[in-house]
């Protein structure tokens, strides 16, 4: 139970947030306003709405109990996302903005063919829907139960799922980007909050860096260790960084509705310097909780326990009425690009003369339709051991070849659609086969040397299938637009300034990842 100041805090947040969201609907929206947000918007707002998409109420409890379990290693999906974001900003965003694409599985279609299109569409819209949507589902159900004892299970999966789709079904990603980024700045700003009262409590930072057990303060682990081997950190982890921001549509549709390149690429970097801090104000303080609650039956309370344990009156309400808000912000941004995906990949193609109104009814329909398959999903993940292992280890095994299509298919003009289905084949095929013999406990591998081994099949087959057949005039065309000298001269017409932000933002991420080695 929260005390009546906290859940008048709770209740005046949640509904100035989705006010706000409903103020930013348009009567009248056309694809472009409805799925793109006029393609208008600002870099604070594109970083800001980025960062609101990822820090998640599973990031929340996941870093945080992660951190308390196995200590700081967690912190290298997130300097290792820095880094991605400067690389792909600056030498592949602008080739992919200068496309004035809708979706990424549209992108992979230019440059190969449509059969890669319905298959990452396809894949895509799975993991947004089984992995994403019902996630944060089942997080945020675990508080609001918490919060309001008597509330069933399916209740509030049902309350939270309806809310979070209200403004994104009315408003689309206008009204998703904003609130997204209001998000950011109250979840930053609450967690900083609870990092202090955490540090405070546990007898303040000098005492947790000597009190922290052995090796919980490094970031890089000996290759035999179960969580996070150096081998999965330096081989299987950027290519699942790369594949979540450099191909998956929620975060590169915020990208894609800059209203310049330069705002695309300033708001990847200002992303990319705002995840440098979940080290302070997120993971750290997973590992002063150790000090504070020692044998915690479940990693995963940990975070629930700082909140309710130490802030005080006020405060705690700001706190969980901004890992509500961080639910709906992630909710309403899976749904959007879900919907996204159904239209421009699926509806858009079989009626090609539909009009703009009918393109966003559809958009709509899509998106309660998503919500409904989310929430009943969601109730499905209790069966599994962790909400951590079943996020990173679903993404191990699906989504390497999709990295290994975009980045070779820029780098590589050669690639053609017949390699790509073969990599789809071969890499999804080992990452089922891979998946199958874990969950069976018939062969374990550590899923982040999985997700490295699915990539190099799925980058071989698609070499080598591409080099059995000469390219035709009309591939050779097609993939003039989608090199890294295409997106060099589209980088030309962004600020630069951009490159100099690039390199300081790689100055810092490594002198963190340096002290904490």
């Amino acid at each position: 139970m929260l005390p009546t100041l906290d859940y008048g805090v709770l209740a005046a947040y949640l509904a100035g947030l989705l006010a706000l969201g409903l103020v930013l609907t348009r009567r009248r929206a056309t694809p472009s306003d409805y799925f793109l947000a006029s393609r208008d918007a600002g870099w604070a707002a594109v970083g800001l709405s980025l960062v609101g998409s990822n820090v998640s109420p599973g990031v929340l409890i996941g870093l945080t109990g992660s951190a308390y379990a196995f200590g700081i290693s967690v912190y290298n999906y997130d300097w290792t996302a820095s880094v991605i974001l400067v690389v792909f900003a600056l030498f592949f965003l602008p080739a992919v903005l200068a496309t004035k694409v809708y979706t990424m599985p549209e992108f992979l279609e230019r440059r190969y063919d449509g059969r890669v299109r319905v298959w990452f569409s396809i894949l895509t819209l799975a993991l947004y829907i089984l992995l994403d949507a019902a996630g944060a589902l089942y997080c945020g159900t675990l508080v609001l139960k918490f919060i309001v004892p008597g509330l069933s299970f399916n209740a509030a999966i049902l309350l939270l799922a309806a809310l979070s789709v209200l403004y994104s079904v009315t408003g689309g990603l206008r009204s998703v980007l904003y609130t997204q980024a209001v998000q950011a700045v109250v979840v930053l700003g609450s967690a900083l909050f609870l990092a202090i009262f955490a540090f405070k409590a546990a007898g303040g930072w000098t005492t947790v860096m000597h009190a922290a057990p052995s090796g919980y303060l490094n970031l890089i682990r000996p290759a035999s260790d179960p969580i996070m081997p150096w081998t999965g950190m330096a081989f299987g982890l950027p290519v699942m960084a790369f594949y979540y921001w450099c191909t998956n549509q929620v975060m590169v549709q915020r990208m894609l509705a800059a209203k310049s390149i330069a705002d695309g690429q300033k708001g990847a970097l200002f992303a990319g310097l705002l995840k440098l801090l979940t080290l302070f104000l997120i993971i750290l303080p997973g590992v002063a909780g150790l000090l504070l609650y020692p044998k915690l039956a479940s990693a995963d309370e940990i975070y629930l326990r700082l909140a309710f344990g130490l802030m005080p009156t006020g405060l705690l309400g700001l706190l969980v009425a901004a890992f509500l808000g961080a639910l709906m912000a992630q909710l309403s941004a899976s749904y959007n690009s879900a919907a996204t995906l159904v239209t421009m990949d699926f509806v858009r193609r079989l009626r090609p003369g539909a009009t703009d109104a009918n393109v966003v009814r559809w958009g709509r329909i899509s998106t309660v339709v998503c919500m409904v398959v989310s929430a009943s999903w969601a109730p499905q993940i209790v069966r599994f051991p962790s909400l951590w292992q079943y996020f990173q280890a679903v993404l191990a095994y699906a989504t390497p070849p999709a990295a290994a299509l975009f980045l070779v298919g820029m780098l590589w003009p050669r690639a053609n659609g017949r390699g790509a289905i073969w990599a789809v084949v071969a890499g999804s095929g080992l990452g089922l086969v891979l998946f199958a013999l874990s969950v069976t406990k018939v062969f374990s591998l550590p899923f982040l040397d999985a997700a490295f081994l699915v990539f190099a099949v799925s980058l071989i087959a698609l070499v080598l299938v591409s080099l059995t057949r000469r390219q035709t005039p009309e591939e050779r065309a097609r993939t003039a637009a989608f090199t890294l000298k295409s997106a060099w001269d589209a980088a030309r017409l962004g600020s630069r300034a951009v490159a100099g932000w690039g390199v300081a933002l790689l100055a810092v991420t490594a002198g963190v990842v340096w002290w904490f080695r």
